[in-house]
C-alpha cells in the first residue's frame, strides 16, 4: 500500500487527519471531566437534547467547536454554525427569521453556534439578544478570550458560562492512540510502527492541543518513506522534524493574565517577577514597555516611601531601554525588578488617594481657607486673606494650622508605616500631632 493508495481509499482523503478525527459523541471526546463527566450537567443536557443558551472559553485545541459539533450531531432542532469572523448583523437576522418560521411551522428549536464570539462588536452581539431572550434561537458562543472583557454583559448574564481547561500532553497521546487504531478516519490502514518516544514528544511539543498533534503525527506517518518490509517507521528522529517548538498561546487574555501575574510577584517574589516579565518578552513577544510601566505604578502603589528609591531605578530603567534597546536593557530592567520586589512595602500612597475620593463624596464643594487664599494682590486683606503663617519661620520649619478645608479640618489621609523609610515619616507625624 503506498501513500496514493491510502489517500484515495480513505473516506477523508482531503482532509486533515485532526479534522477526520472529531469526536462525534461524548464518549470519544477527550478531556474537560469537569464539565462533561459523568453525571456533570453540560453532558446530562447535552444526552437529553435540552442544552440552553451556553458560552464555552478556553484556549485553543481545547475541544470548544468540537463539543458544538457534537451537540449538532445529538440535537433534534436545527444547528447553524457561524463564525464571527465573517458573518454579519444582516446573517444574524436572517438566522433568527429562519429561527421564527422553524418553530411557528414545525414547533422545532434553532440552536445558533457562533465560534469566536468575541470577534463580534457590541452592535453585533446586541442584534442576538431579543432572540435568546424570548427563547427564539439557543446561542452557543465559543471563545478563546476572556468573556468578560469581550461579550456584551447582557449576552452573558443570559448564558450559561462553561470553562475549558487547557489539555495535557496525556490527552494529546490518548489521540494519537486512538488516530493509529482507527481504520476508517485515522491512520489504522497504514502499515505503521509508531515509538514511543515520538509520540510522547509530540505530545510534548503539542503543549496539549490535539490538534497540532494529530497534524504532527499524519505529516510524520506521510512523509517518512515506507522500510523494505513495507512498514512506515515513525521514529523519535522523524517525530523531531515533524513538530519542533511548544506552543505558545499569547492571545489578549494571556498577556493580561501574565501582566497581573507580573504585578502580583512584584510584592512577594524575585524569582516570579523575573520569570514572567522574560517570559513575557521573550516567548510571548510582549512589549517590555508594557511591564516597565507596570513596575513604575508598583513602586509608588506597592512600594512608595517606605523605599522611594524603587521609584527611581523603575524610571532609569525605563530610560536604559529608550536609550540601548533591548536586548542589552534586559539587566538594567532586571536590577529594577529585583530591587523593587527587594525593597520593604507600603500602600500607604494607595490608601491616601482612596481616603481622599472618598472625602470628596463627603464634603461636596471645597473651600479653601481664607489664610491659604491667594494674597498677592491689592486688597486682599480687605477679603480677609490673612493669618497664614510661613512655616519656615519657626523651630523645626513647621508650624500647626489648618490647611484642609472647614468640613475636613483634623482629618488624616495619609497614614505613614513603620515600613522601611516611612518609619522615620511615621516618626515625624507623631511629633507633629503632638505639637
Amino acid at each position: 500500500m503506498d501513500l496514493f493508495t491510502y489517500d484515495n481509499s480513505n473516506k477523508g482523503a482531503g482532509r486533515l487527519l485532526a479534522d477526520r478525527m472529531r469526536p462525534r459523541t461524548l464518549e470519544e471526546y477527550i478531556g474537560q471531566e469537569h464539565i462533561v463527566g459523568a453525571g456533570k450537567l453540560l453532558r446530562r443536557a447535552i444526552e437529553a437534547d435540552q442544552v440552553t443558551s451556553i458560552l464555552l472559553y478556553g484556549p485553543p485545541g481545547t475541544g470548544k467547536t468540537t463539543l458544538a459539533h457534537i451537540i449538532s450531531n445529538k440535537t433534534q432542532g436545527e444547528f447553524i454554525k457561524l463564525n464571527a469572523v465573517d458573518a454579519s448583523v444582516k446573517d444574524v437576522r436572517e438566522v433568527i427569521e429562519g429561527a421564527k418560521n422553524t418553530r411557528d411551522l414545525y414547533g422545532r428549536k434553532t440552536i445558533l453556534f457562533l465560534d469566536e464570539v468575541h470577534r463580534f462588536n457590541t452592535k453585533q452581539q446586541d442584534a442576538l439578544l431579543p432572540a435568546v431572550e424570548d427563547g427564539t434561537i439557543i446561542f452557543i458562543g465559543a471563545t478563546t478570550e476572556n468573556p468578560f472583557h469581550h461579550v456584551n454583559g447582557a449576552l452573558l448574564s443570559r448564558s450559561t458560562l462553561f470553562e475549558l481547561h487547557g489539555l495535557t500532553h496525556e490527552h494529546a497521546l490518548l489521540a494519537m492512540r486512538a488516530a493509529l487504531a482507527d481504520r476508517e478516519r485515522g491512520l489504522g490502514a497504514l502499515p505503521l510502527r509508531a515509538e514511543d518516544a515520538a509520540l510522547e514528544h509530540i505530545a510534548r511539543m503539542s503543549g496539549g492541543d490535539i490538534r497540532r498533534a494529530l497534524n504532527a503525527l499524519e505529516l510524520a506517518a506521510l512523509t517518512t518513506p515506507p522500510q523494505p518490509d513495507g512498514t512506515i517507521a515513525v521514529t523519535l528522529e522523524v517525530a523531531e522534524e515533524s513538530i519542533r517548538r511548544p506552543t505558545v498561546r499569547a492571545d489578549e487574555s494571556t498577556q493580561y493574565d501574565v501582566l497581573s501575574a507580573f504585578h502580583k510577584s512584584i510584592r512577594g517574589s524575585s524569582d516570579a517577577a523575573l520569570f514572567w516579565f522574560l517570559y513575557a518578552v521573550e516567548k510571548l513577544g510582549m512589549d517590555p514597555m508594557t511591564f516597565l510601566r507596570r513596575l513604575i505604578v508598583a513602586s509608588s502603589e506597592d512600594i512608595g516611601l517606605a523605599n522611594p528609591q524603587a521609584l527611581v531605578q523603575s524610571v532609569t530603567a525605563m530610560d536604559a531601554y529608550h536609550k540601548i534597546g533591548w536586548p542589552e536593557a534586559r539587566l538594567v530592567i532586571a536590577q529594577a525588578i529585583l530591587f523593587a520586589v527587594e525593597s520593604p512595602k507600603s500602600n500607604g500612597v494607595t490608601v491616601a488617594i482612596g481616603n481622599i475620593y472618598a472625602a470628596f463624596d463627603r464634603v461636596g464643594e471645597a473651600k479653601v481657607p481664607h489664610h491659604l487664599r491667594d494674597a498677592h494682590y491689592k486688597g486682599a486683606e480687605k477679603l480677609g486673606h490673612v493669618g497664614y503663617q510661613y512655616p519656615h519661620d519657626y523651630p523645626g520649619h513647621y508650624i500647626k494650622q489648618q490647611y484642609l478645608p472647614d468640613a475636613l479640618d483634623g482629618q488624616s489621609f495619609y497614614r505613614a508605616t513603620e515600613q522601611g523609610m516611612e518609619e522615620k515619616i511615621k516618626l515625624n507625624q507623631h511629633r507633629r500631632k503632638n505639637l
